[in-house]
């Protein structure tokens, strides 16, 4: 597969092992609404933020739209869209690394971008997703008037480049039939069965029962168009006509086409390649109902409209599911997601994640009424929390720091081990130092920062007779088959107090906390 090369490719492919893991830090004067929801809006470099996220949500996110910087070699308030080629190739590729990994098995990403980077984009994602996951380029009418000061041509699209984690699992919804395509029905002949549109009766596909000849109501004479074929047999033909689902147009003189009615058809449709602004909206409208909820400010310069998100979301995910934007600008991706009802985590680097993204989710929270809140029927509820990034998890030789708490620790841990985000993040002191099995069986514990309720070695830190007990006993507790079957353990400690010997025959490995706690890269 044809890949691209750049100044310092090589350096910029092993980017991401070099982001250290930080802490996330709660700032609670600018969360809002219900804190359970576990929707996140961080403030902070996006790939250090992707990075602090992997131990938690690593194959979680069931959905990322991105809209990084175009690169235009023009300025924006907000963001650096000045790079030159190769850095902005370095800034995407180890972006796009993580964000694989964040994705889940039946995940997408969806990633909006113009055609000063475009083609090379593609070429980017199919190195980095795989050249079988790419889905789609949907072309999107970004505006509706034409400039007519371009130096050539009016540029009036952007791209959406479509890729999925895994295609064997990745599905895609329908989208609902607007009200133009619906009125777009008529039922000139009063039809007892309502509004219907005509459609061609015969096919490109060769089809031997359908070669028969077609008389009309005037006695006109009808066969295929040439190298076309009847779509039916005859039989099926004349059950049609008996139906009344036939037509020869207004005066009976034109060819046989088949009555298909709204009132049968599904009111969703497979999505095309071609996305009009009269659907999803413009750049344009985007702006002017960004002004609307903030008055007097100046506001981000390319926002993407909410009825743009709310098509990609509605395609890509079901109520509940994950949605990740970590170029959130505006905020409008998380303001889509909280009022169609699925969680969302935006991250975004300026200052605006606190003078507009926080302010905007706190109006959606309260029930703002603007962009698609109508169509969905959006209220108002939910809420969100907001954090900064946090210093290093582990210390520059790699050794985790002693001050980390244990739910930080134990997820670190059990990523670095299994390369699964830690399940029981939301209650980490349910099962004491016990982290949960592996795929392959094995079983992980963690004994640290006095998880057994004592920091003195028979009751804390360190593996001894009696806290081995301890951690088999919740072990047990939750997975009652392995009582009677052998099982691996791996235990992260300060030291052990048993021996090699010991450790073989109860099939332990003891790792030793901080010095045998490893970032993964």
């Amino acid at each position: 597969m044809p890949i691209l090369n750049w100044l310092n490719r090589d350096q910029d492919i092993k980017a991401a092992t070099r982001v250290p893991y930080r802490l996330l830090e709660e700032v609670p004067d600018l969360s809002a609404g219900d804190a359970q929801t576990g929707n996140m809006l961080i403030q902070g470099d996006n790939l250090d933020a992707l990075k602090a996220l992997l131990p938690f949500y690593a194959g979680q996110v069931k959905c990322i739209y991105i809209d990084p910087p175009y690169n235009t070699k023009s300025a924006f308030e907000h963001y650096d869209d000045n790079l030159e080629h190769s850095q902005w190739l370095s800034m995407m590729w180890p972006r796009l690394e993580i964000l694989r990994e964040l994705l889940s098995e039946d995940g997408s990403i969806w990633v909006s971008i113009d055609d000063n980077e475009g083609h090379y984009l593609k070429v980017l994602m199919d190195e980095v997703f795989g050249r079988k996951s790419f889905i789609s380029n949907v072309v999107w009418q970004k505006s509706y008037t034409s400039n007519q000061t371009a130096k050539f041509i009016s540029d009036t699209h952007d791209h959406i480049f479509l890729y999925a984690k895994n295609t064997d699992k990745f599905s895609l919804g329908k989208i609902s039939r607007t009200q133009d395509q619906k009125n777009s029905f008529k039922n000139p002949d009063n039809d007892p069965r309502g509004p219907w549109k005509a459609e061609n009766l015969s096919a490109g596909k060769f089809y031997a029962a359908g070669q028969f000849e077609i008389e009309g109501p005037t006695g006109l004479k009808f066969l295929p168009p040439p190298n076309r074929y009847w779509r039916c047999n005859e039989e099926t033909y004349l059950s049609w006509l008996a139906d009344g689902r036939i037509t020869f147009g207004q005066k009976s003189t034109g060819r046989p086409m088949l009555k298909k009615y709204l009132s049968e058809m599904k009111d969703e449709l497979t999505a095309n390649t071609w996305w009009q602004h009269q659907d999803v909206g413009s750049n344009k409208q985007a702006s002017i109902d960004l002004k609307s909820l903030f008055p007097g400010q100046t506001v981000f310069g390319t926002p993407k409209p909410e009825t743009l998100l709310n098509r990609i979301i509605e395609l890509s995910t079901n109520p509940g599911d994950l949605v990740l934007d970590s170029f959130l600008g505006s905020g409008t991706t998380a303001a889509v997601a909280h009022k169609m009802g699925r969680r969302y985590i935006g991250i975004e680097m300026g200052d605006h994640a606190v003078t507009h993204c926080a302010p905007r989710l706190r109006k959606v929270i309260e029930g703002e009424q603007g962009g698609i809140s109508d169509n969905v029927g959006w209220k108002g509820g939910g809420g969100f929390r907001f954090y900064r990034l946090g210093p290093p998890v582990f210390d520059e030789d790699g050794q985790i720091r002693r001050d980390i708490r244990f739910p930080t620790l134990a997820a670190h841990i059990w990523f670095s081990e299994t390369g699964q985000p830690w399940q029981a993040a939301a209650t980490p002191y349910a099962h004491g130092p016990f982290l949960g099995l592996g795929v392959d069986g094995r079983a992980y514990a963690l004994l640290y920062n006095g998880i057994l309720g004592d920091k003195k070695p028979d009751g804390g830190n360190v593996l001894t007779r009696a806290t081995l007990a301890l951690i088999r006993d919740a072990i047990t507790a939750t997975h009652p088959t392995l009582a009677e079957t052998p099982y691996d353990l791996t235990i992260y400690g300060e030291q052990s107090r048993l021996s090699g010997t010991t450790l073989a025959a109860e099939r332990i490995s003891f790792k030793q906390t901080p010095y045998d706690v490893k970032a993964r890269a």
